[in-house]
């Protein structure tokens, strides 16, 4: 997807709601193997993507990469931390809030723009 189109703005919040989505399931799994023995939390990063892609005009090359946290293992192998992930939780909860907004809100000011409000 070029950012060279029309509304470049939708595209790029369209890329970190998609971002942040994924980082909400990937939370939910975590929390919910909270006591499974062996399991090893993962977490997400798109931002890095997000922004080397605005920067090269090109919204298709964003990678929306899960990778093993560096959180101490217990004793049953397991190495989930609750408070963190609940932490985590919250701020992405927030972050889909006003990238839910942003979206809603720009949507209104093109509207607006179009002359049919």
């Amino acid at each position: 997807m070029s950012l060279s189109g029309p509304d470049a703005i939708t595209s790029i919040l369209h890329a970190s709601i998609t971002g942040v989505s994924v980082r909400q399931n990937v939370i939910a799994d975590n929390i919910a193997n909270v006591d499974t023995p062996g399991y090893i939390a993962t977490s997400v990063d798109f931002e890095s993507s997000l922004r080397s892609a605005i920067a090269d005009g090109e919204l298709s090359g964003i990678d929306i990469e899960r990778t093993a946290t560096n959180t101490p293992v217990g004793p049953n192998g397991n190495n989930v931390d609750l408070r963190k992930e609940t932490l985590a939780a919250v701020q992405s909860q927030f972050q889909y809030q006003v990238l839910s907004r942003a979206i809603t809100d720009h949507h209104n000011l093109l509207k607006i723009a179009a002359g049919a409000m």
